[in-house]
């Protein structure tokens, strides 16, 4: 898609996109380099991929359609293979009498329009579309296998029926590599990831073996098998994982990877002994983060400028804090993303590496051998970084060396098990950190969960007296108010009366009503207000409100700001932040 520097630079400028001088800075590495100035604003983060892609499509005139949360009709999205709808990003999702409409993220790929053409005899009328869109609708293909699942279960669990119970690691090989147990595990993996699940949870029951799938951050039942089927399912995870397979007693941790679709997917797995057998979880962790923005994972406003600036910085520490399951690893990796740049050394110390990033030197810790957080971060410091990421911060050894690495020329990243931003302080000086040193380094703090994305057949919702009544008791109102006018997501006289927030609609797309999920944020910047306070040993709640006072939205408030824009709902907000 060819569009004139002149051109983009006009509509971008307009539209308050990007900056003149960002556009003035690429367009000359642009002349220099030989390439596209759009390439390299995306490339600089200066813009994202998809909102460039947006505005193509608006400068072009050729319609821009999003597929999120839309589920198409199974015989138009056939209509285009699989292995070609993977390889050339375009994906059928309309027809009607002689026209298809086919989404794509090249309009001007051709030969693959032409390839439609001749296959389906049909008019292609092409739309430009997001990755997003594209990811979604290719998983469509596989919610096929939902169909077929119960018919490959019920087979292969009735060959294992007869079977006697194997004895001996090399008779529980056999049973591991034989066709029903890797028949059943493959299709169990593939329907996870096509389900869009982050965890799988194998669970031995007293006469059954229970079938879970974590999806959005909650538990559903997926299937139940038959007791006898546990042995052959538990063998072959086990091999896959590379574990003993005649231990019983102790618990066993593996990692094991497979390519699905062109797509290429890790798990984690650990084996745990119960009283009615092994259970086993695997997390699911696809291989590439890269593409992600800070805007792309819910950093706006306020929040947004800080994150930035603290990017900007060569030294310093930055942390993030939040629960387990909270998206810690991704907003690092999101920021690692924008920092990773051909002038920069990264390198980082993982317990695990959970996605694997081109250019950045990612070290797994091993503690069975004495290689830890600690140890691990001593080493680094000596492999001349400029950036270190350190994925979590336990103990006063790794802190100590976290802030000296932050003193010493270093932009240090972590994570705390915290539940608010402020807690981080008194964390790190009950790891026994001095004041000074914590305030000469600490740049910002995140604060964070995750809440559930709302599909896109929501329904429209207005607050009553009651739940305007409530939602002023959990968080300030004017301060979200305000903040909504100043982002210009509700006009300048808007009142909560007339703000629509939105609902999940019942049987729609989805079951739940909701498809993903976004992160919900409260940034604290360390100013000379906040030092001056932890320098006199201020508690958290002297932190936060002046923190409060000096412009931060808590994670509450952000989360009903991104209610009131749709994104989500108060109730998830009120799940979320409530536990």
């Amino acid at each position: 898609m060819y569009i004139a520097d002149s051109h983009l630079r006009t509509f971008l400028a307009d539209a308050g996109l990007v900056s003149q001088k960002d556009f003035d800075s690429a367009e000359k590495e642009a002349k220099e380099g030989g390439k596209n100035v759009a390439d390299i604003l995306v490339a600089k983060n200066v813009i994202g991929e998809d909102e460039l892609r947006r505005t193509y499509a608006y400068i072009l005139g050729i319609p821009f359609i999003s597929l999120l949360g839309t589920k198409i009709d199974f015989q138009t999205l056939s209509l285009i293979p699989e292995p070609i709808a993977r390889r050339n990003n375009i994906i059928a999702y309309a027809h009607k009498n002689e026209d298809l409409e086919v989404a794509m993220l090249d309009t001007d790929d051709l030969a693959a329009i032409d390839f439609i053409k001749k296959k389906t005899h049909l008019k292609v009328l092409p739309r430009l579309t997001d990755v997003a869109s594209i990811k979604a609708a290719l998983k469509q293909y596989q919610q096929t296998l939902k169909d077929n699942l119960g018919d490959v279960i019920k087979k292969e669990t009735e060959a294992l029926e007869s079977a006697k119970p194997a004895e001996g690691e090399e008779e529980i090989r056999k049973v591991a590599e034989g066709v029903p147990a890797v028949r059943i595990v493959d299709t169990l993996l593939r329907h996870a990831n096509a389900q869009g699940a982050s965890d799988i949870h194998i669970e031995p029951l007293e006469e059954s073996l229970l079938i879970r799938y974590r999806i959005d951050g909650l538990l559903h039942d997926a299937m139940v098998l038959p007791k006898h089927a546990a042995a052959a399912v538990t063998a072959r995870v086990k091999v896959l994982s590379n574990m003993r397979l005649d231990e019983h007693r102790l618990p066993q941790d593996g990692r094991f990877g497979i390519e699905n679709g062109g797509e290429k997917v890790s798990f984690r797995v650990s084996v745990l002994p119960t009283y009615y057998g092994e259970k086993i979880v695997m997390r699911l962790l696809r291989d590439s983060i890269s593409g992600f923005t800070l805007e792309g994972i819910g950093f706006h406003g306020s929040a947004l400028e800080r994150m930035h600036d603290a990017t900007r910085k060569t030294t310093g520490l930055i942390l993030t804090t939040g629960p387990t399951g909270a998206g810690k690893s991704t907003t690092l990796y999101t920021l690692l993303d924008i920092l990773n740049t051909p002038d920069v050394n990264i390198s980082t110390v993982e317990d695990p590496i959970e996605y694997q990033m081109k250019r950045v030197n990612q070290t797994q810790v091993r503690p069975e051998i004495g290689f830890t957080f600690s140890s691990g971060l001593r080493s680094l410091v000596r492999q001349d970084p400029d950036i270190i990421m350190v994925g979590e911060i336990r103990d006063k050894e790794t802190a100590s060396l976290a802030i000296n690495a932050a003193l010493t020329g270093h932009l240090v990243l972590s994570t705390l098990h915290t539940n608010s931003a402020a807690g981080a302080v008194s964390r790190l000086l009950d790891m026994g950190i001095e004041p000074f040193l914590l305030t000469s380094t600490l740049r910002i703090v995140i604060g964070q969960r995750l809440v559930r994305r709302l599909a896109n057949d929501r329904e429209a919702h207005e607050l009553s007296r009651d739940e305007q009544t409530r939602l002023e008791k959990i968080v300030d109102a004017g301060v979200v108010l305000k903040a909504l006018k100043g982002e210009k997501v509700v006009a300048k006289d808007a009142t909560w009366k007339n703000i629509p927030f939105s609902t999940p609609k019942e049987g729609g797309v989805t079951q739940s009503g909701y498809a993903g999920r976004i992160g919900i944020y409260e940034v604290l910047a360390v100013t000379p207000t906040i030092r001056e306070l932890i320098m006199k040993g201020s508690v958290d709640d002297e932190i936060h409100q002046q923190a409060r006072k000096e412009g931060m939205m808590t994670m509450a408030e952000d989360g009903i700001f991104k209610a009131a824009q749709g994104v989500t709902t108060i109730e998830e907000v009120l799940r979320v932040v409530a536990e």
